[in-house]
């Protein structure tokens, strides 16, 4: 989804360095992967096809931050929808 996000913090020696992955196009998502001491960041289609990936040694990245897009809750809408108000069985609505 566009907006998707992911922050990583990079030991970079004396000094840290941050950098962005962002689903660039809607329908896109942002996956991080670790595997064999690489985190691994990519950029994914929703075909799964992989746009672009930015790779770093794990024992570099000092924080992994995903930022996902707010999504709206369907259960919720729906619940609206039927004229469900929250309230449980049995409680009396002039009380």
């Amino acid at each position: 989804m566009k907006g998707d996000r992911v922050e990583i913090v990079v030991d970079a020696g004396d000094t840290t360095r941050t950098y962005e992955v962002v689903a660039s196009r809607a329908g896109r998502r942002v996956e991080t992967a670790v595997r064999r001491g690489v985190v691994e960041v990519s950029e994914v289609t929703r075909s799964g096809s992989v746009v672009r990936t930015a790779r770093f040694m794990a024992n570099r990245v000092l924080a992994l931050v995903e930022q996902p897009i707010p999504r709206e809750d369907s259960s919720e809408k729906s619940r609206d929808k039927a004229g469900h108000t929250g309230r449980p069985l049995g409680e009396d609505p002039e009380t």
